[in-house]
């Protein structure tokens, strides 16, 4: 189930799974630009922003990344590794033969991506990401450290120390859960205990406003009713073995980059993003974290103007 507007998927055979991928503007076949969601998204998303690139004269390629969608849910939770996600990206490059691409990536899709260039650099000429800034690598594994700082009920701690206590509760309340999670301009309130998103996939009344329209929420219901939550899950649990993975790479990005804010997003902003960042420009926008679908027209906007910058530069 897809919005009239929003393009029909092709399965396509990647790196040993097959994803479901969208696509726009295929007549501006040679300027590739590839969308990447988080989660617990799905490549519907990007429906403001792929008619509006396309019109701009890119070929844009959005794919439900492995574990979401109609795409492959492998069982394995080492399957959803760093190496794994980007491979799928790296894939799909050569599927429709081309040597590299641009890369928008929000939430999860922007750290997958930030993984991407670290791993395969020549594979990648620009990079926006939205909302999660670049994750620099300290001296200790992700989990652990954040364990330590946020505690246990952390989601990102809750997912790693307790499997699948999680997926049964989403599973079990997934029209309220999405209903309650795709919110905007929520009142601020005092953290509780308890793991937040667990009270959220329960909570009979949602705060805030809606960020879509029921039949835009209907699409993420119906698709995460037919898969689960397990396989977006799994990226989390292998935060800390991707920590591992990323040991030995270079952690500099050199490519041209836009990270795109959310004024009112709750995830951090990074403190130092041009150490390891150099040739980043940044735009803020008066959001909270679901930046492209709070701000689809500003969004698009940025993501359209930098592009023609960086065309003429």
């Amino acid at each position: 189930m897809t919005s009239p507007a929003f393009p029909e998927p092709a399965l396509v055979a990647v790196n040993g799974v097959e994803l479901e991928v969208f696509e726009a503007g295929r007549h501006n076949a040679g300027n590739p630009v590839v969308l990447c969601h988080g989660w617990p998204e799905h490549a519907f998303t990007w429906r403001h922003q792929m008619p509006a690139l396309a019109a701009a004269g890119y070929h844009v390629i959005a794919p439900n990344q492995r574990g979401y969608g109609n795409s492959s849910r492998p069982a394995e939770v080492t399957a959803y590794d760093i190496e794994h996600l980007s491979g799928d990206l790296v894939a799909l490059l050569d599927h429709h033969g081309y040597d590299d691409a641009t890369f928008v990536g929000h939430d999860w899709g922007a750290m997958v991506v930030w993984g991407l260039t670290l791993l395969h650099p020549g594979r990648v000429n620009k990079v926006i990401n939205l909302s999660l800034p670049y994750p620099e690598r300290g001296d200790r594994p992700w989990i652990e450290f954040l364990e330590d700082v946020l505690g246990p009920d952390s989601y990102f701690v809750h997912f790693n120390r307790q499997p699948g206590v999680a997926d049964a509760v989403f599973e079990e309340n997934t029209a309220r859960f999405l209903r309650n999670l795709y919110r905007k301009n929520v009142p601020p309130s005092e953290p509780r205990p308890g793991m937040a998103f667990l009270e959220l996939a329960r909570a009979d009344s949602p705060l805030g406003e809606p960020v879509m329209s029921d039949e835009e929420l209907a699409v993420f219901v119906s698709a995460f009713e037919s898969s689960g939550f397990t396989g977006g899950i799994n990226w989390y649990r292998n935060l800390d073995r991707n920590w591992h993975l990323l040991a030995d790479v270079d952690p500099v990005i050199r490519q041209p980059t836009l990270m795109i804010y959310g004024e009112r997003d709750a995830v951090a902003r990074s403190e130092d993003l041009a150490k390891f960042v150099p040739n980043a420009e940044v735009v803020t926008l008066d959001c909270g974290h679901w930046i492209q679908q709070e701000k689809p027209e500003d969004t698009t906007k940025a993501i359209l103007s930098w592009l023609e910058q960086q065309e003429t530069a």
